[in-house]
């Protein structure tokens, strides 16, 4: 008999485990029934594989064992084909690539769930913000990022982050390809310029201080080494979505965050550029018999500290409607309330491991994790602090799409490796990938910095002929941006940047044009800078046209 004041009957509940857990199709194996502290391998706890584009929580104190619960998860995905994308936030999870090792405590966990386990390593991919870490380098461009999650990272408030829609509103239009880091600086700081001034007085203009406000940050951001993950080629989220050509697996792509402590709302916000731009380039595929990729979202209350309304309101919806794309998502954290309600309320599975309840506010998060599940015959705030490391209380959606029991449960063990891989096997992974050479290499080509440069570089207009009266004095180009060492930028196909003094939304021209077009002499060079310039305006809302920007404010792509 189990213990009266924490469940109910053991022999009641291991036949409605075993028949709520009974599901049809492919499921992967979480674990098995606890009862009386003993695992009962004949109540199995599954999860219906199809239903794990629902998403889900793993939640519980630090060194209960959710670090393993991903593991276990990842690898049986893997071998049913099906992509999974992780971080990497201790280097514990390097350890999937290489087989497990069959000990004493292993086999007798695998005995006590009824697992038949068998050492197995899973294919992976090693990544790394920029090139920060062991790992193919993951970059994203500035306009791509756009300015909600930029404003995430950047810790603007409201108005800070709505004049950082307007700065990407005026790249955008003006043809301004914002790439890295310094081409954002080189905006600002031209639209608060005199001449930049005149440039948004049709949409209210760029407030000084607000604009000095967002330029500190940029600056603060680039010192702590932030621009070497922004910049090209930008990482295309379909390279998560690959299969092994010889048996199928899926590739666990890990992501490696060896310093998450000194930039915690850069990673995290990162993390959610990607799940924006799979939400955004994937195709619908309603409800799959399995999911396309499964995208575990560690240190998940690190992307909501903080969040303004439009973030949060944006991150609702994208996990509301991605499921749709065949994306599954878990959430990792310590607590359900680290997750706001709208997002929680999405998440069908629940593997929940031990809470601690040693403060008062402690007490209350057991509480509310407590209310956040369905009824249940266990006394759930007791069970909850009496759970050991490697079990958890699970309730997931079944196959009909009702919630499952809920069960305490021992975490079947994981069959790759417990703990880092050996250093030479990554770094031989690493140097083997194909995306290597795809994504290997910085690239920096002419973007806003270098055409904003080139202006101020722009020759002084030649003297009128003897006809003219006076010629038009030229005028002192603006200082808008610091100065950089020189580059020799590649070449690309982007559309010339106009050499008139206003943006190249035909603006008037200069005085010395003026003064040229009064006489018939200069008539066929008027005629031919028009040309020019009406071809150089096309081009750039031909440009502008073509950036269209999502929930987040991401940039889509154009294929």
């Amino acid at each position: 008999m189990a213990d009266k004041e924490t469940g109910p009957d053991g022999g009641d509940l291991a036949a409605s485990i075993a028949s709520g857990y009974a599901f049809d199709g492919p499921v992967l194996e979480v674990g098995a029934l606890v009862v009386d502290g003993q695992g009962r391998p004949d109540a199995k706890v599954r999860i219906p594989l199809r239903m794990l584009n629902r998403h889900g929580l793993v939640a519980g104190a630090t060194g209960t064992g959710k670090t393993v619960t991903l593991q276990v998860l990842a690898e049986q995905l893997s071998a049913q084909g099906v992509p999974v994308f992780l971080a990497d936030i201790k280097g514990d999870l390097t350890g999937m690539a290489s087989p497990g090792e069959a000990g004493d405590k292993v086999k007798e966990r695998a005995a006590s769930v009824g697992a038949d386990w068998a050492a197995a390593g899973c294919p992976t991919e090693f990544f790394a913000l920029g090139g920060e870490g062991e790992g193919v380098p993951l970059r994203a461009t500035v306009t791509d990022f756009g300015p909600t999650l930029l404003s995430k990272v950047l810790d603007l408030n409201q108005t800070q982050e709505s004049s950082l829609g307007l700065i990407f509103h005026y790249a955008d239009t003006a043809g301004l390809p914002l790439l890295d880091l310094k081409d954002l600086r080189a905006v600002i700081q031209f639209l608060t310029s005199a001449e930049g001034a005149e440039e948004l007085k049709g949409v209210g203009g760029l407030s000084k201080a607000t604009a000095g406000v967002i330029l500190r940050n940029v600056v603060n951001l680039e010192a702590q080494g932030a621009d070497q993950f922004f910049g090209e080629p930008q990482f295309d989220p379909a390279d998560l979505l690959r299969t092994t050509i010889q048996d199928g697996r899926g590739v666990v792509s890990i992501l490696e965050l060896p310093r998450l402590q000194d930039r915690p709302a850069l990673f995290s916000t990162f993390l959610m550029w990607l799940l924006a731009e799979l939400f955004q380039e994937m195709p619908e595929v309603g409800d799959a018999d399995r999911p396309k990729l499964v995208f575990f979202f560690d240190e998940a209350h690190l992307l909501f500290k903080d969040a303004s309304k439009a973030f949060l309101s944006a991150v609702t919806q994208t996990v509301r409607l991605i499921r749709s794309k065949g994306i599954g998502v878990f959430f990792v954290t310590q607590t359900p309330k680290d997750v706001p309600e709208d997002v929680l309320g999405q998440l069908g599975a629940r593997i929940q491991h031990a809470l601690r309840a040693f403060t008062p506010n402690d007490a209350k998060a057991l509480k509310a994790t407590v209310s956040t599940f369905p009824y249940s015959e266990y006394d759930l705030e007791e069970v909850l602090t009496q759970l050991s490391i490697g079990e958890a209380v699970v309730t997931v959606l079944s196959d009909k799409g009702a919630p499952t029991p809920v069960a305490w449960t021992r975490l079947r063990p994981p069959q790759s490796r417990m703990g880092p891989s050996d250093p030479a096997l990554v770094q031989q992974i690493i140097t083997g990938s194909q995306l290597n050479g795809k994504y290997g290499q910085a690239v920096d080509r002419e973007s806003a910095y270098e055409i904003l440069a080139a202006r101020m570089a722009e020759p002084e207009p030649e003297p009128a002929p003897a006809a003219t009266p006076e010629p038009a004095p030229a005028q002192q180009a603006p200082t808008y941006y610091e100065p950089l060492p020189p580059y020799d930028p590649i070449q690309d196909p982007l559309p010339p940047p106009s050499r008139s003094r206003k943006s190249s939304s035909g603006s008037s021209r200069s005085t010395s044009t003026r003064s040229r077009r009064s006489t018939k002499s200069s008539e066929p060079d008027n005629m031919l800078e028009d040309m020019l310039l009406s071809v150089g305006t096309s081009l750039g809302n031909t440009l502008a046209k073509k950036i269209e920007r999502g929930l987040f404010g991401t940039a889509r792509r154009r294929r």
